[in-house]
């Protein structure tokens, strides 16, 4: 009997055990739940930052962005406060001359979208048209930031660190100086600040990305002659461990292309689709058109040959840009002519790629591309990898191979099914092409959030290097001028 008791009062003491374990894990469980709740409100990061609970699904695992709001204000916000400073294009305005008082100030309202279209007419359709500047596209990426909903306070939680500087509109203050000190002063002082920090010391600035509204180009200036282009900005040493996003990416590989803003800057969901709809319908009487003007004074531009060829068609629309009564910063103007065209034609300009690509997608306009390097070897984020499901290539290396006739021939001989399902892929892919009104947020992936994904997995990648044991500067600011080769054009 007594063995009996004695084995009944054991197995209660170790039933008491188990129930007094199980109450302070539930209380410690609930406990660490609240702190982990408190990551939404920026109070508690450093639990889920060690550990993920399996009870708790956190949908910005890896997602997390930590912004350098403690940027000095004359890298973003006083630039904006001195607008009238600003050109709004790519000349100073003391060049400029009589039109100096046409300065970036006007285009900074709505978040940096530039004035609302208060007539859209039948063009446009919509109200979520405006008169945006390409150059504010560090701006409006920025305010699209301040939205994103994966932010965190804590950068030791944080996948990747944003730099909200406005560098392409704190070089435009001094592109045209010839003296190179007081040039390449801010970029300095830029790198110089981060890497004081004790963000950059987690992954020496491998993990910072930054936006520009510029090409890379401008920040790519390789010598000490002050008559050259640009700064020197992605030369400096801790330059080279960031990652920039600009509307044009250059041959090194931390330089990377995202979308130029257009006009269109839907607020919802139903408007992509109602202007994706429309687009869909519209009669194209033009089989092919182009809007532009010629590059008399650039030797390989194939402009000048490009414009007799569709001067010399009946079946193409030209539009030349400049002349008396064309505004071609006016979105009417340009979408009225895309909208009515099967083909855009997309020739290189002062760079490679062009603004006016992204308008024809938008139009449900097929572009016509000259050179790998205006869309197919940029955009890799936003476009598909195979080009002539949306896109048709007519690969010209000289301007000798502008044969006459040569681009209306070809366009004829696409049958009217491939080019159906070629603008159906066109209008497919507007979403991820335009930048949503930042003051609103879409359900459906807009430019920024490819542009975040794309930078995002970018950095997980350098992480897994380092995990591997591997040196992380190895490949991540090497040159690659096969971007620039007409063998990464896709055969037609």
């Amino acid at each position: 009997m007594e063995k009996l008791l004695a084995g009944k009062c054991y197995r209660e003491v170790w039933f008491g055990v188990l129930v007094s374990f199980f109450l302070f894990f539930v209380l410690l469980c609930f406990d660490y739940s609240t702190s982990i709740l408190d990551v939404y409100h920026g109070v508690n990061f450093s639990v889920i930052h060690h550990v993920r609970p399996f009870y708790i699904k956190d949908s910005c695992f890896g997602r997390y962005i930590y912004i350098h709001d403690h940027l000095p204000a004359r890298f973003n916000f006083d630039l904006l406060a001195n607008c009238h400073s600003l050109s709004t294009g790519s000349k100073s305005l003391s060049d400029q001359g009589a039109n100096t008082s046409d300065n970036m100030c006007p285009h900074l309202v709505n978040s940096g979208l530039g004035p609302q279209i208060e007539k859209p007419g039948k063009v446009l359709a919509n109200k979520s048209w405006f008169l945006t500047n390409p150059y504010l596209l560090e701006v409006i990426f920025h305010n699209k930031m301040k939205t994103y909903k994966c932010l965190t306070n804590n950068s030791d939680l944080a996948s990747a660190i944003y730099v909200p500087s406005y560098t392409g509109l704190d070089a435009s203050l001094h592109l045209w100086d010839f003296d190179l000190k007081v040039r390449d002063a801010s970029a300095k002082d830029l790198v110089n600040w981060l890497s004081r920090r004790p963000e950059w010391k987690k992954m020496w600035g491998r993990d910072h990305f930054f936006v520009t509204g510029r090409t890379s180009w401008d920040f790519r200036r390789t010598s000490d002659n002050g008559s050259d282009w640009g700064t020197n900005l992605r030369f400096l040493p801790e330059s080279l461990n960031m990652s920039m996003l600009s509307v044009e990416g250059s041959c090194w590989r931390n330089d990377l292309a995202i979308p130029y803003p257009t006009n269109f800057h839907p607020a919802s969901d139903s408007e992509v689709v109602q202007w994706q709809n429309r687009v869909r319908k519209y009669k194209r009487p033009h089989l092919f058109s182009f809007v532009g003007a010629p590059r008399p004074g650039m030797q390989n531009s194939i402009r000048g040959k490009l414009i007799d060829q569709c001067q010399a068609s009946s079946n193409c629309k030209f539009v030349h840009c400049g002349s008396p009564g064309i505004n071609c910063n006016d979105p009417v103007t340009v979408m009225r002519v895309f909208e009515k065209s099967v083909y855009c034609l997309q020739p290189p300009g002062d760079s490679h790629t062009r603004r006016s690509a992204f308008d024809s997608l938008l139009a449900g306009c097929i572009p016509v591309f000259f050179h790998p390097a205006t869309a197919y070897t940029q955009y890799l984020w936003h476009l598909p990898e195979k080009h002539t499901n949306y896109s048709v290539f007519i690969p010209v290396k000289e301007v000798e191979d502008l044969k006459e006739g040569m681009i209306e021939k070809t366009l004829l001989r696409i049958s009217n099914e491939k080019a159906l399902a070629m603008r159906e892929e066109v209008i497919r892919l507007v979403p991820k092409l335009v930048y949503a009104d930042p003051r609103s947020r879409l359900e459906s992936e807009d430019a920024f959030d490819s542009a975040v994904q794309g930078v995002l997995e970018r950095i997980e990648n350098v992480r897994k290097v380092i995990r591997e044991g591997n040196d992380p500067s190895t490949g991540f600011a090497d040159e690659d001028w096969t971007k620039f080769m007409f063998a990464q054009a896709p055969e037609q």
